[in-house]
């Protein structure tokens, strides 16, 4: 469609061109203005017709564009929720953010003004060369060559704006991620002093962006310039030459005003391209960007058929491996875990705990595992059968924007109003709830009403109560952050929501393996030892080592 209709907007632009020079020349010869009014209604209906061919071009564009980058984001959106924190831990959250929502607008332009402008370029100059061929071969010919010069020259400058627009948005993606980084982290930088440094660091950061977008639009301008320079010069030697035929009577006034007239259209579409294509690069790089998430290898397993996690499951893990690009480190779990149970996974920082939780959840695959869950045969944990029973809280649980009732029945939305505030109850948010102005539909979260790290973990705890069905929990170190006191405190009401699950329970707080039926001591990535505290601890070896390290709590 796009280019029947360019095809003809170009015909509109020769033949409103040919009409206005009739009506020009005759009134030159000395003929009545009512004698051109057939060409001037000529002129003004092809005018028309030719916008008309804009305008349709444009608003289908719109729509074309809105469409395939709303599919994009969808795309992009399901990739990351299907793959995990892989991509994000790649890539870095700040990034993965602004590549989903400015990133996806800039693609939206991109296709908006490329693709309308490189059919125009691709087309219509040379309906007008054969209209210009039509009248004075030798200045059709001057112009067939004299455009590959100024395209030759257009691809010069344009690499080099390319150049410096790749490094403008590898600092826009730094300062993305920078900048996410830090606000994720401002309690805490604010609580050691360090909260100007880091504003600091941001500042000079977004320097860098500055001046990176600087230096691309001074090479835009110029190539601009340029551009127009040059194709202003091959006009102005096109129109020497006319001169010259019209006073050797060689040419007439008709097609020398037609090939004057239509010179400029030639050269158009090359302009428009070369102004939209500065504009549009950061959404070419966004484009480009995203294809790269987007062909980001899954690797998925085959899915396959899980029983619900029942008092007699039994789960066995043989040399589940996996090692990360940044780190000499491989890390290799074996072992085996059954029924409803508490697993304390245990061992010093970078031992692995929360590359076991991850691969447990199905966040990261490992490179090669074999796993027996009651009896059916798996390679990685990546099953939708599996995460659909497993309810994972973190160090730092995401707390949304939305009130504190959506917060916790995040997943459980059809709860009621009684269930929620048994939920509150049970994990020790009465007093919370008490002392917000709207309760429950106090909105919390992400600029809004701050909380504690201990309020936010008895929310996820809300969330782990509320969906019963649910019968694994991983957590990964839920406790790290929080003084002794407020970790006392919530380890009463976590205790009881353990109960009638599997339970995996990463940490390096030794006090909690006094809750455990089983213990899983990691070194190296590996699990050195395991068995029950009882057993472990008349052993005297890892366990007892470990203790030695770190001190009992």
């Amino acid at each position: 469609m796009l280019m029947l209709l360019t095809l003809l907007q170009a015909g509109a632009i020769v033949g409103q061109t040919i009409t206005i020079s009739h009506a020009i020349v005759g009134l030159w010869n000395g003929a009545p203005l009512s004698a051109q009014i057939a060409w001037l209604v000529w002129f003004i209906l092809l005018y028309g017709l030719r916008h008309l061919c804009i305008y349709i071009k444009q608003q289908r564009l719109d729509v074309f564009a809105s469409t395939q980058s709303q599919k994009l984001r969808n795309q992009l959106l399901s990739k990351i929720f299907r793959v995990g924190p892989e991509i994000t831990q790649k890539e870095g959250t700040g990034n993965v953010t602004t590549m989903a929502l400015e990133g996806i607008d800039q693609v939206e332009d991109y296709l908006s003004l490329s693709l309308s402008k490189m059919i125009n370029m691709a087309l219509i100059p040379f309906v007008i060369l054969a209209a210009i061929a039509y009248y004075d071969w030798r200045a059709a010919a001057f112009l067939l060559v004299i455009l590959p010069v100024d395209v030759i020259f257009m691809i010069i400058l344009g690499y080099a704006a390319q150049d410096k627009a790749d490094k403008q948005y590898a600092s826009y993606q730094v300062l993305a991620n920078h900048f996410v980084d830090s606000l994720r982290g401002i309690s805490t930088l604010k609580y050691f002093g360090l909260s100007k440094k880091y504003g600091n660091s941001i500042f000079k950061t977004s320097e860098r962006f500055r001046k990176a977008t600087i230096s691309t639009l001074k090479i835009a301008i110029l190539s601009t310039f340029a551009l127009d320079f040059f194709t202003t010069l091959s006009i102005a030697v096109v129109a020497v030459f006319l001169g010259l035929h019209l006073i050797s009577g060689s040419m007439h006034l008709l097609p020398s005003l037609i090939i004057l007239t239509l010179s400029p259209e030639y050269f158009l579409p090359i302009r428009d391209f070369s102004n939209d294509y500065h504009a549009t690069l950061n959404g070419k790089r966004a484009f480009s960007a995203i294809n790269e998430i987007l062909a980001f290898d899954e690797n998925l397993p085959a899915e396959k058929r899980l029983p619900a996690w029942s008092a007699a499951s039994h789960l066995k893990v043989d040399e589940m491996e996996h090692s990360y690009s940044t780190s000499s480190q491989t890390n290799q779990f074996s072992f085996e875990l059954s029924g409803f149970q508490k697993v304390g996974v245990i061992g010093l920082s970078g031992s692995g705990k929360s590359t076991l939780i991850n691969l447990l959840s199905g966040f990261i695959q490992p490179h090669k595992a074999q796993i027996s869950y009651d009896d059916v045969e798996l390679t990685s944990f990546k099953q939708p059968d599996w995460q659909k029973q497993v309810i994972y809280i973190p160090q730092d649980p995401y707390i949304f924007h939305a009130s504190l009732r959506e917060n916790i029945c995040f997943y459980s939305r059809d709860a009621s109003t009684a269930q929620v505030n048994e939920a509150v109850s049970v994990v020790g948010l009465t007093d919370l709830v008490a002392s917000l102005p709207e309760g429950l539909e106090t909105v919390i979260g992400e600029g809004a009403r701050s909380l504690s790290g201990g309020q936010a973990q008895r929310i996820a705890l809300a969330r782990a109560f509320l969906d019963q069905s649910r019968k694994i929990i991983l957590f990964d170190e839920p406790t790290a952050h929080l003084d002794i006191e407020t970790e006392v405190e919530l380890k009463e009401k976590m205790l009881p929501l353990m109960e009638g699950r599997l339970v995996i329970f990463a940490t390096h707080r030794l006090h909690w393996l006094n809750q455990m039926d089983q213990v899983l001591v990691l070194d190296h990535g590996h699990v050195v030892e395991a068995g029950s505290p009882d057993e472990l601890k008349h052993k005297q070896g890892a366990l007892a080592k470990l203790q030695q390290a770190m001190g009992r709590i």
